[in-house]
């Protein structure tokens, strides 16, 4: 079982050799691994047992680091981060490149928040890197606010957690953006929709308010390519497309085409490893949106693994 401790070095340890750390949060206690490295952050999908990808909030130790990962910051969520920072605020903003893609599920966009827990702040001021880190819970478990909740739903699964006693809020929290200059509730959380529009003015609190940041639960289409994306048997796809002269990009699991050249073609793993079919989906799907194809063709993975996820985005994608 992990160990349970207030060893902000140890956690630190842990964290920087790329393994998963529960934190407490003034919020929930989160399961925490390095944002950057794509490695660590399948862990934690892997570790809760997702059956998608959804977004990740990345958690930074000072509000001064946010622009180290973000490229810009609308006035109007300035102002709430001034405010509400540290707390129970996260904020949708357009990431650099040096988030990875899974952190993001393929968008553009980026949750972040400064938490106010002494001792999660202590342990990113001490980490040159932010944590990606949601909640420390098997898929479909109440969200644990003590760190006795972790152990008893993860603890055979990782090394340590950190113990902050009882979270304060224990809610998730409130996950705000901006969109054609209005600033939008995505999910309502541990800072009343009062407190923001005190602070912003009025606001649009989305009816599908969800557990992320641009959840997949809102729109079934969302983390869709430009390109139009078919899903379904490859020789079948291949053969009506071509058929038609319409110029396609196959995504597959393992297969090459030998008579594809090889900017329309993009195997997520040549071994069949889902750890690596993961890793690339989202950029792999970036790389033939940007190719010359009019339309890109996909097919499903074994629903085992971490398949169940990948063919979940892979759905998605092409639902519209």
């Amino acid at each position: 079982m992990a160990e349970i401790g207030k060893d902000i070095a140890k956690a630190a340890k842990y964290l920087t050799e790329g393994e998963l750390v529960a934190i407490p949060t003034e919020t929930v206690y989160g399961l925490a691994g390095n944002a950057l490295d794509e490695r660590a952050v399948l862990k934690i999908f892997k570790t809760k047992d997702r059956p998608e990808f959804d977004p990740l909030i990345i958690h930074l130790g000072k509000k001064s680091q946010l622009m180290d990962y973000v490229q810009d910051v609308p006035e109007e969520l300035a102002a709430l981060g001034e405010r509400f920072w540290p707390g129970p605020l996260t904020l949708l903003l357009p990431k650099k490149d040096i988030i990875p893609d899974l952190v993001t599920s393929g968008l553009d966009t980026v949750g972040v928040r400064v938490p106010r827990h002494p001792l999660t702040r202590k342990l990113l001021q001490q980490l040159n890197f932010p944590l990606a880190a949601p909640s420390a819970n098997p898929f479909g478990y109440i969200s644990p606010t003590r760190a006795r909740h972790v152990q008893d739903q993860l603890g055979d699964k990782i090394n340590y957690i950190l113990d902050g006693g009882d979270c304060e809020v224990g809610l998730e929290s409130t996950i705000v953006g901006m969109e054609q200059g209005q600033v939008i509730v995505y999910r309502l959380g541990g800072i009343s929709v009062a407190d923001i529009e005190d602070a912003v003015g009025k606001v649009l609190i989305l009816p599908q308010s969800s557990s992320n940041p641009k959840s997949p639960g809102m729109l079934k289409s969302h983390y869709a390519p430009k390109k139009p994306v078919y899903l379904g048997d490859l020789d079948e796809l291949m053969e009506k497309f071509g058929r038609k002269g319409i110029v396609f990009a196959v995504l597959s699991f393992t297969r090459a085409f030998a008579d594809l050249p090889d900017s329309l073609q993009l195997a997520l793993s040549a071994d069949g490893n889902y750890d690596e079919a993961a890793r690339n989906l989202f950029s792999y799907m970036r790389l033939l949106d940007a190719s010359d194809a009019e339309v890109i063709l996909a097919q499903e993975l074994p629903e085992i693994h971490l398949g169940k996820a990948i063919n979940d985005r892979l759905r998605r994608a092409a639902a519209k």
